[in-house]
């Protein structure tokens, strides 16, 4: 269906790859794991899921010379998608265990729920389970999100989430324990989403089937 088009899943020892293997499988995309910054940098499409602590995941890019090899892949206009943690990651930076510097693909931070609501009710952190995304923006059926009703449910685990410094670039909000942040983003080649596709039973796989579909649209499925 997708042809010769190649898309690496990004490996720096902190993803779920093989659930988000699994998804690519069943939209039949041609997905590799990887940490090789040639092939990342020469593929169609690139995803970089993650799990656990900014500060780690910035370190191991960096130890597998792998975050000029983002930003290069990035600049080069082919679609791009950050699942949880690899959201955060294009951010400047976070604030978890410290001050870390991000990608900085996005400028913003990466902030902890707070331990209380606004009416001093403890908050449990982290969020896990599943979670409606809604959005007021007039592009959702033009996006990654294409296919999707608005309040479905998707499945989040995080205890952190993004602070973007332009709200442009919000694609889909969720609330959680009164707090609403971004649960999606969107800008130019890049879609990134706080929650995880590939647990996010058919609707999930949908996102999976709209990226299989942009490759199509940005690369050349005949070579």
């Amino acid at each position: 269906m997708f042809g010769g088009l190649k898309v690496a899943i990004i490996d720096y020892g902190m993803g779920n790859l093989f659930s988000v293997k699994r998804a690519c499988d069943a939209v039949s995309l041609n997905a590799e794991i990887t940490n090789d910054r040639k092939k990342i940098i020469n593929s169609d499409g690139v995803l970089l899921p993650g799990v656990g602590a900014f500060g780690d995941a910035i370190e191991n890019l960096r130890k597998l010379d792998l975050i000029g090899a983002i930003k290069d892949y990035i600049a080069s206009g082919k679609p791009f998608m950050g699942i949880c943690l690899g959201m955060q990651l294009l951010m400047g930076e976070s604030e978890e265990f410290g001050i870390h510097e991000g990608l900085k693909i996005f400028p913003g931070k990466v902030v902890k729920f707070p331990p209380t609501d606004s009416e001093g009710k403890k908050i449990k952190v982290p969020e896990i389970g599943w979670e409606g995304i809604y959005s007021n923006r007039n592009n959702w059926g033009n996006s990654m999100l294409k296919g999707i009703d608005q309040n479905e449910y998707m499945y989040f685990v995080h205890s952190f989430y993004v602070v973007p410094d332009s709200k442009e670039i919000i694609l889909s909000l969720s609330k959680y324990e009164g707090i609403e942040y971004a649960s999606s983003l969107s800008k130019d080649n890049i879609f990134a989403c706080q929650f995880h596709p590939e647990r996010s039973a058919e609707k999930g796989l949908i996102i999976y089937r709209n990226f299989a579909q942009s490759l199509k649209i940005g690369g050349n499925d005949d070579k």
